[in-house]
């Protein structure tokens, strides 16, 4: 019982795989190409998180020198906290 506890306590932080502030950070990067704009409820064409990912991860083949796969979960990370807001 004490296992399937402490399991339960700690998957939310399993869960938050990015740092949001570094990934703000991080994003600068990408304001050479785009703004914040393309975030916007009315402009975001992406609709769940993974989808979100896929679409960073697939721009980031454009980018020199490319993001990291931990740099990628921040980004995802600050999207999803300040526009997108999907459930885990």
């Amino acid at each position: 019982m004490t296992l399937l506890l402490s399991g339960l306590l700690t998957a939310p932080v399993a869960l938050a795989a990015g740092d949001p502030v570094r990934g703000e950070k991080l994003h600068q990067d990408c304001l050479g190409c785009h703004g914040t704009e393309l975030y916007a409820p009315s402009r975001a064409k992406v609709k769940t998180l993974a989808a979100l990912k896929k679409e960073i991860e697939r721009w980031n083949d454009r980018m020199n020198p490319k993001f990291s796969k931990q740099e990628i979960e921040d980004i995802l990370a600050w999207l999803n906290r300040d526009f997108y807001k999907f459930p885990p």
